[in-house]
């Protein structure tokens, strides 16, 4: 028997005490598909979720010139967050690749699949002078 604290879409946090192979029951006070939260106990040592995505450095400077010590942390680190996403599926978040996470995207990255901005396309919709053409209304 386990302790689990659930939550349904609607945001409603219940827990139960049952079997870990027992189906969840549905939330207690709207009726809703409920699901596992990751445990806020830990009784054999101090738990925590791995940095995540956006964390991670995201150029070669923040890798510190790709020393080889820094690389193995991060690759460990990453290894860890995907294991946790994996246990912890709620927890996964966006898991889609980030195209873009400079400039107009520095606020949102562009992640896989997710549209361009209009103004963003081909590197354009800056706003700096420079002598080159924007096609043949430019």
């Amino acid at each position: 028997m386990a302790i689990y604290d659930l939550r349904c879409a609607q945001g409603h946090v219940t827990e139960v005490i049952q079997s870990y192979d027992a189906p969840l029951p549905p939330c207690r006070v709207c009726g809703a598909a409920t699901g596992k939260l990751p445990s806020r106990v830990s009784l054999g040592g101090q738990g925590r979720a791995p940095a995540s995505q956006e964390a991670m450095p995201q150029t070669w400077r923040g890798t510190y010139g790709g020393d080889p010590e820094y690389l193995t942390g991060l690759r460990r680190q990453a290894d860890s967050l995907r294991s946790f996403q994996d246990t912890h599926p709620e927890e996964a978040g966006d898991r889609r690749p980030i195209l873009a996470h400079e400039g107009p995207y520095e606020g949102r990255p562009l992640r896989q699949g997710d549209p361009v901005r209009s103004g963003d396309q081909a590197g354009h919709g800056h706003s700096h002078a420079h002598p080159h053409s924007h096609g043949p209304t430019g």
